[in-house]
C-alpha cells in the first residue's frame, strides 16, 4: 500500500521533499534532480518535520531516505542559497544543521539511506548519521566542502568518528569523493547492490529492523546518540564560530560565485 503524507513547509518544500507510506515504512525522497537534489532551508525544515512525525506515528515502523533521479542522493548545500550568506546568516544556518542532524541522531526507529547516486558534503554527513546505507557502483561519497570555500567542521567530526583521524583529515582537506567500492570497504556504505535494487534493498532492511523488539531498538539508539552527544554539541559550537569567521571574510561567497559561473558556461 502507498499513501502520500502531507506535512507543512510550503508548496516548494512539499514538492522538493516527497513522502509516501510503503507498507509500514515511510519513504522520503529528495526531489530536485535538476540540481542533484541539493537542499535549502525549506527542504531541511520539511525533512525535520517529516522525521518528527514519523518518530511519533505508531503506524510508521521505519524510514527510508533517498533521492530522485539516477545521478544523486543529494549534492549537499544549494550554493545558490549559500552564496547569499553573511556571517550572521551563517550562524543561523549552523543552527538549522543542529536541528536536522540532532533530529536524525535522536530518531528512535530504523532510518535507512538508499544512495541512488552521489552523496556530497552535508548530504554525506546526514547519510553517515543514519543507521544503514545502501548504494550501488555509482554511489560516490565525500566531503568536498573545502572546494566550495566552506569549512569542513561537522563533516570532519563525523568522518573522524567513522574512520579515525588520519582518513578524516585526508578526506576533509582534499575534498575528494570516494568511489562506492572504497566507501563500502571503509564501512561508510554497508550494502553495495545493483542500481535497480537499491531502493528495494533499503526498504527490505528497514522492514527487518522495524521487526526487532521496539523497546530494545529504541533504547539502543538512544545510547548510541548519548555516547557522542557532548562531542556533537562541541562540534556544532565550533562550526558556528568557524563559519561566522569564514562568511564574514567573504571567501566562501566568492568561491561559490566562481563555481556557479563555471556551471553556467
Amino acid at each position: 500500500m502507498m499513501q502520500t503524507t502531507e506535512v507543512g513547509g510550503g508548496q516548494d518544500a512539499e514538492a522538493h521533499v516527497l513522502a509516501e507510506l510503503v507498507g509500514g515504512t515511510q519513504l522520503i525522497t529528495l526531489n530536485r534532480p535538476e540540481r542533484l537534489n541539493a537542499w535549502n532551508a525549506p527542504m531541511r525544515a520539511r525533512l525535520v518535520a517529516l522525521l518528527l512525525q514519523a518518530n511519533a506515528d505508531p503506524a510508521i515502523g521505519a524510514v527510508v531516505l533517498t533521492g530522485a533521479g539516477d545521478r544523486a542522493f543529494c549534492g549537499g548545500q544549494d550554493l545558490n542559497e549559500g552564496r547569499t550568506f553573511d556571517g550572521a546568516r551563517a550562524e543561523a544556518w549552523i543552527e538549522e544543521w543542529r536541528r536536522l542532524y540532532g533530529t536524525i541522531r535522536r530518531f528512535e526507529k530504523p532510518l535507512v539511506v538508499a544512495l541512488n547516486g552521489l552523496a556530497a558534503g552535508s548530504a554525506f554527513q546526514a547519510a553517515l548519521l543514519c543507521d544503514v546505507r545502501v548504494g550501488h557502483a555509482g554511489s560516490r561519497m565525500g566531503q568536498p566542502e573545502i572546494n566550495s570555500g566552506m569549512v569542513s567542521a561537522t563533516g570532519f567530526w563525523i568522518l573522524r568518528e567513522m574512520l579515525g583521524l588520519a582518513r578524516a583529515t585526508e578526506m576533509a582537506l582534499t575534498g575528494r569523493m570516494a568511489s562506492a567500492e572504497e566507501a563500502h570497504r571503509l564501512g561508510l556504505m554497508h550494502h553495495l547492490v545493483p542500481a535497480a535494487e537499491v531502493r528495494a534493498k533499503a526498504l527490505e532492511i528497514a522492514a527487518e529492523l522495524a521487526a526487532k523488539p521496539p523497546l530494545a531498538f529504541r533504547l539502543t539508539k538512544r545510547r548510541i546518540c548519548a555516547a557522542t552527544q557532548a562531542a556533537f554539541d562541541e562540534t556544532i559550537e565550533a562550526a558556528r564560530l568557524l563559519h561566522r569567521e569564514a562568511f564574514d571574510s567573504g571567501e566562501p561567497q566568492r568561491v561559490m560565485e566562481r563555481f556557479l559561473a563555471r556551471q553556467k558556461q
